[in-house]
C-alpha cells in the first residue's frame, strides 16, 4: 500500500513537472513573439518595413511638397477642412481598409493637384484647396493608426521616423524640384506655377496607383492583401500585438462611443505636443527659404539648395532618436532633448549676427521639430488602448498639427523683416508649451505606473498595462 502510495505521488509529481515545463515553454515562446527574436516575426518584420513604412513615406513626400508651395491665403483654406475632416475620414479607412483607402485618396488628390496647373480663376482654385484639405485629411492620422496596429509599443517609434521624416527629407528638396519645373515657363504656353502642379499631381498618381498592390491591411485582414503573409502568419503578428497591449479585436463602430474618448485629458495634451510641435514644424518649412534668400543673401537657387541639407540632418537625427528610444524605450527624453535644440536653432537662427552661425542654427530648427512630430505620434500611440479609442486619437492630433499648420503659416510676417522677431517669439512659446505638456503627462504616467505596481490603480482598464514615458 505505501508503495502504491509513493507510485502515486511520484506520477502526480511527474505530472506537476510537465505542465510545469509546458508553462514554462509557453513563457519563452511569448518572450520570444513579443521581443520580435522569434525568426519567423523577423521575416514578417522585414516585409512591413518595406511595404508599410517605405510605401508611407513615399507617399506622404507629395503631401509634403505640396504644402509650401502656395501662398499663404491657400493655405489658410487648405487647412480648416484638413482638420474638420480628420475623425470621419480614418473612421472610414478603418471600415474600407487603409490599402483601398489609401490608394483612393491619394491618387484623387494627385488629380486635384493637377487641376491647380490648368484652372482659370482664384475661386476655382480656392475650390480645390478645399477639396485637397479633404482627401489629405485621411492620410496622416491613417498611416500613423496603420503603423501602430503592426508593431509593438517598443517597435513603434523608429518606424514612425522612418515614414515620416522619410518623406519629410524627399519633400524638402520639393523647392528643388519646383524650381527646376518652374523654368519649364512658357512650355504649351503655360506659366512655370502651372507647370510645378501639373507634373507634382501627375507623380502623385503615378505613385499612388501601385499602392493598392503593395500596401496591406490591418493584421488580421492582411492576408487578403495579394497574399502578402498567409493565415499563419497574420495569427502570429495578432497574438504579439495582443501580448503586448490586448487591443486587437475592434468592436463594431458607434459614434457615441467614438466620439465619448475626448473626455480623456490626456488625449488633448498629446495633441498640444503635435500641435505646438507643427507651428515651428510648418514655420521653418515655410519661411527658411526666404529667410535665406532675403536675410542672409543667397539667390533662390542656392536658397533653394541650401534648405534641403536641413531635412536630411532631420532624417539621421529622427531616426538614430527612433532606434534609441525603441531600444531604451524612453519617448519623453527624447522629445524633451529635441525641444532643448530647438531653443537654440531658433535663437541662433533669430539672434546671431554670422550668416554661418544662423544657418548652422537652421539645422536645430529642422532637424528637432520634425524629429518630435513621429515622437508625439509615438508617445500617444504607446499610452492608448482600444482600437477605436486609437483611431479617434490619430485623428485628433493630426487635426491638431493642421492648427499648428495655420499659426505656422501666419507667424512669420513680411512687415517683421529683417528680424522677424514675432514669428521667432511665437516658435519660442510652441516649444515651451510642448515641453509643460510633456512634462505634465510625464509626471502624470510615473505616478500612475506606480499605483497600479502597488495595486491602487488600473489603468486604461486593463490590470496588466503600464504607461510608457
Amino acid at each position: 500500500m505505501a508503495h502504491t502510495t509513493d507510485e502515486t505521488i511520484e506520477v502526480s509529481s511527474s505530472k506537476f513537472d510537465l505542465k510545469h515545463t509546458e508553462e514554462q515553454h509557453a513563457e519563452v515562446e511569448d518572450d520570444a513573439l513579443l521581443s520580435g527574436k522569434d525568426a519567423r516575426i523577423k521575416v514578417i518584420k522585414r516585409k512591413t518595413d518595406l511595404r508599410i513604412c517605405g510605401l508611407l513615406g513615399l507617399l506622404y513626400t507629395m503631401a509634403a511638397i505640396d504644402r509650401v508651395n502656395l501662398g499663404t491665403l491657400l493655405i489658410l483654406v487648405f487647412f480648416p477642412f484638413y482638420i474638420a475632416f480628420q475623425p470621419p475620414m480614418i473612421a472610414i479607412a478603418r471600415k474600407i481598409r487603409p490599402r483601398r483607402f489609401i490608394t483612393f485618396i491619394v491618387v484623387a488628390w494627385g488629380i486635384v493637384t493637377t487641376c491647380h496647373g490648368v484652372v482659370s480663376t482664384w475661386r476655382q482654385m480656392l475650390a480645390l484647396r478645399c477639396l485637397l484639405g479633404i482627401l489629405e485629411a485621411g492620410y496622416f492620422s491613417t498611416a500613423a493608426y496603420l503603423v501602430s496596429t503592426w508593431y509593438t509599443r517598443r517597435e513603434v517609434a523608429k518606424r514612425n521616423s522612418s515614414f515620416y521624416l522619410f518623406g519629410s527629407m524627399l519633400g524638402g528638396f520639393g523647392g528643388i524640384l519646383a524650381y527646376g519645373l518652374q523654368q519649364m515657363d512658357g512650355v504649351d504656353g503655360k506659366e512655370g506655377w502651372r507647370w510645378i502642379f501639373i507634373m507634382e499631381g501627375i507623380i502623385t498618381i503615378v505613385l499612388g496607383i501601385p499602392a493598392y498592390f503593395i500596401l496591406v491591411d490591418f493584421p488580421e485582414e492582411a492576408p487578403k492583401s495579394w497574399k502578402f503573409i498567409n493565415e499563419e502568419q497574420a495569427q502570429l503578428v495578432v497574438t504579439r500585438i495582443n501580448l503586448d497591449r490586448r487591443d486587437v479585436i475592434t468592436p463594431p463602430f458607434n459614434l457615441k462611443h467614438y466620439l465619448s474618448h475626448a473626455k480623456d485629458w490626456k488625449i488633448w495634451f498629446f495633441a498640444i505636443n503635435f500641435c505646438m510641435t507643427s507651428v515651428v514644424n510648418y514655420s521653418a518649412a515655410y519661411f527658411l527659404p526666404i529667410v535665406l534668400r532675403n536675410e542672409l543673401g543667397f539667390s533662390v537657387a542656392a536658397a533653394q539648395c541650401l534648405n534641403a541639407p536641413c531635412y536630411v540632418f532631420a532624417i539621421i537625427l529622427g531616426v538614430t532618436e527612433g532606434f534609441l528610444s525603441d531600444r531604451w524605450n524612453l519617448r519623453a527624453p527624447f522629445f524633451l532633448l529635441n525641444c532643448a535644440l530647438e531653443i537654440l536653432g531658433v535663437c541662433l537662427l533669430g539672434f546671431a549676427k554670422p550668416s554661418g552661425v544662423r544657418y548652422f542654427g537652421a539645422f536645430f530648427i529642422i532637424g528637432p521639430a520634425f524629429s518630435n512630430i513621429p515622437f508625439s505620434l509615438t508617445y500617444q500611440a504607446n499610452n492608448i488602448l482600444g482600437q477605436w479609442k486609437r483611431a479617434f486619437c490619430s485623428a485628433t492630433i493630426v487635426g491638431a498639427g493642421g492648427i499648428g499648420g495655420i499659426i505656422g503659416s501666419l507667424v512669420f510676417r513680411s512687415q517683421d523683416a529683417p528680424a522677424y522677431r514675432p514669428g521667432l517669439y511665437a516658435c519660442l512659446v510652441a516649444v515651451a508649451l510642448c515641453i509643460v505638456s510633456m512634462c505634465t503627462t510625464t509626471v502624470y504616467f510615473v505616478s500612475a505606473n506606480k499605483k497600479a505596481d502597488r495595486g491602487e490603480k488600473i489603468i486604461e482598464g486593463d490590470p496588466q498595462f503600464r504607461y510608457t514615458y
